[in-house]
């Protein structure tokens, strides 16, 4: 009897055309593409295994800390503009009023 094997055979096909940089990445990814009032964007979920970095959240303007699942979404044509948001906050993009930028003793009104 031969002894178990824990690991998965490797396949001849992987070693052919192995991927190149983060574009090949993102390419093979699991990515939707979604359609909001500024056009089309291609969204990517992020699990918490992945995320590696903190991130700041264009939508609410907080952290996004390390081991967060997370959303990347950028315009369906430029790669180089992704951004990472809060689930909510992507949820919720198209329905969220000008952030309004006041000192700290400002009046809320």
């Amino acid at each position: 009897m031969s002894p178990r094997r824990n690991h998965p055979k490797r396949s001849k096909r992987a070693g052919r055309n192995p991927g190149t940089g983060e574009e090949d990445e993102i390419s093979r990814s699991f990515s939707t593409i979604e359609e909001h009032e500024e056009g089309f964007y291609t969204v990517r979920k992020i699990t918490g295994s992945t995320s590696t970095k903190p991130y700041r959240c264009p939508g609410c303007d907080q952290l996004i800390p390390t081991a967060t699942p997370h959303i990347v979404a950028w315009p369906h044509d430029d790669v180089d503009d992704r951004r990472h948001w809060h689930t909510k906050c992507w949820e919720k993009k198209d329905h969220r009023r000008p952030n309004v930028q006041r000192t700290r003793n400002a009046p809320k009104f």
